[in-house]
């Protein structure tokens, strides 16, 4: 059964740092397009970054763009995203999904193209 199960979140402080990991199950993530999003309570899912596992291209949203990274990992079923700087308004479940869909850059932070997600791991930030 095809998988994705997402690790590293926890409590931090305002200004700490963490690591997510999302792992495929069952599958490599090859030509795939992973996306992490967070939802926050009450509020939408929204995209954090994305990259494509094929090419490396690689998207950020603007309020994240010089404290998260996104990267690959050395096997072709992971993907980490390395948050750092982080504030009390990051607190949300963080969710890996992907997609095999070739996706224009506009469309790589959209929760809609994205068909399988993990089970997603919660990130506190206090302050």
């Amino acid at each position: 059964e095809a998988r994705l199960v997402e690790s590293g979140g926890g409590l931090v402080q305002s200004g700490g740092s963490l690591r997510l990991s999302c792992e495929a199950s069952g599958f490599a993530f090859d030509d795939y397009t992973v996306g992490w999003f967070r939802q926050a309570p009450g509020k939408e899912r929204e995209g954090v970054s994305s990259i494509n596992h094929g090419d490396g291209s690689i998207v950020y949203r603007d309020s994240v763009k010089g404290r998260f990274t996104i990267s690959k990992g050395t096997a072709k079923n992971l993907v980490y995203l390395q948050m750092n700087s982080l504030k009390p308004e990051g607190t949300a479940t963080y969710y890996c999904a992907g997609t095999y869909e070739p996706l224009t850059t506009s469309a790589r932070l959209s929760t809609v193209p994205y068909g399988y997600w993990g089970q997603g791991t919660q990130v506190t930030v206090s302050s």
